[in-house]
């Protein structure tokens, strides 16, 4: 026998208590017993996304609310600033590209934050940009980029706004919509949120509808606007994905038994365990500014195979990680921390590690070094 562990950035592991709530009866989406989980998850929505506005829920994965970031706030020709510091900055650039909104690239090395000064000097130069698109964390790489900042500049300009990729990073860090002035915040269900995938989230701002009012985008399934209308009267546009709202209503109600603080100084704990753990056994992490809190890429040693330290560890110990994706592939590998987390899974990820690469003929330091490092950080509450 082997026992599973889900360590990998989405989907993330989902807690009993949700897979009970969804092995309900299914019921019908038009029907009065599925008013009350809208209604609930109407406000918990909003508490997790630290804003007054209604949060829009729609069956796809968080690509689903990424696309729907352009197609509703942008019109073909219109001039949008996508930050791409790996392979889901790179995706803002093909869905401006397929609805013909012009992106301005500004590429930042793997491994690195934007330098926020670029794109202020680029907002500052040219008024007709209607967008900064940027991810709160960038999964492929483990890096944060500090959005704070960035909503600093794109908060006093009346036609830009911030629209937020927050998909590894929303219940993981403070992300204050509303405080910040940030325009469109995106997660999806498979992450922080301990659901199965099939759901994403788009909190919009009101200076953000606005611009949606005027944008010429096409768009049908994903017309947020038509979601909102039908949300606040506590229905959906379409037919929604029941039983993942059935589990987001419970996932909801966890998270605001744990509370937001909690649940930040929790994964930035696990996530500072699991860095200082790989470095104890003499590895590098791949963030060299700001690292994630939701999600640690490891570089792997030199003469071994990092997609072959992701499959061992599958093969041999049932730990599933993930390995890293374009120019990373077979340089890093990826383990999570986000999401149904805690010390013992910090433990396995960087022990299953140290076992591994022993096996695989690294000699650089012993067993139980880096998973001693992680220990004294765990072990303060």
């Amino acid at each position: 026998m082997k026992k599973q562990y889900l360590l990998a950035p989405g989907p993330t592991p989902v807690p009993p208590d949700i897979l009970l709530a969804m092995s309900r009866p299914i019921i019908h989406h038009r029907s009065p017993d599925f008013i009350p989980i809208i209604q609930q998850v109407r406000s918990d929505l909003k508490w997790l996304f630290q804003t007054s506005q209604e949060v829009l829920t729609v069956a796809g994965s968080g690509t689903a609310g990424m696309e729907a970031s352009i197609s509703n706030f942008m019109s073909p020709g219109d001039k949008v600033i996508a930050i791409n510091g790996g392979k889901f900055g790179e995706r803002w650039l093909k869905i401006a590209q397929a609805f013909g909104v012009t992106p301005i690239e500004v590429k930042v090395e793997w491994g690195k934050s934007v330098d926020v000064n670029l794109v202020a000097d680029l907002l500052s130069k040219d008024d007709s940009i209607r967008g900064v698109y940027v991810q709160a964390s960038e999964t492929s790489t483990g890096v944060a980029h500090d959005v704070q900042k960035l909503a600093g500049i794109t908060r006093s300009r009346e036609n830009t706004i911030l629209v937020v990729d927050a998909i590894t990073a929303l219940g993981v860090v403070n992300l204050p919509m509303d405080e910040w002035g940030i325009d469109v915040l995106i997660t999806g269900s498979q992450k922080a949120l301990m659901l199965p995938p099939g759901l994403a989230f788009i909190g919009v701002s009101e200076k953000a509808w606005k611009l949606q009012a005027s944008a010429k985008c096409p768009r049908f399934y994903l017309d947020l606007k038509r979601e909102k209308d039908n949300l606040l009267k506590d229905s959906n546009a379409w037919t929604p994905a029941v039983t993942l709202w059935i589990g987001l209503a419970e996932s909801l109600k966890m998270m605001r038994a744990e509370g937001l603080e909690k649940i930040f100084s929790r994964h930035a704990r696990l996530a500072k365990a699991t860095r200082e753990g790989v470095k104890g056994f003499g590895l590098e992490v791949f963030a060299k500014d700001l690292p994630s809190a939701a999600l640690t890429a490891v570089v792997s040693p030199e003469g071994i195979d990092g997609q072959a330290v992701y499959k061992n560890l599958r093969d041999q110990y049932g730990i599933t990680a993930a390995g890293g994706q374009d120019q990373l592939k077979g340089k890093v590998f990826r383990l999570s921390h986000m999401g149904y987390s805690d010390v013992f899974d910090v433990i396995t990820a960087v022990s299953g590690v140290e076992m591994v690469l022993v096996r695989m003929g690294y000699k650089k330091s012993p067993l139980g070094s880096g998973v001693a490092k992680a220990q004294e950080i765990l072990i303060q509450e």
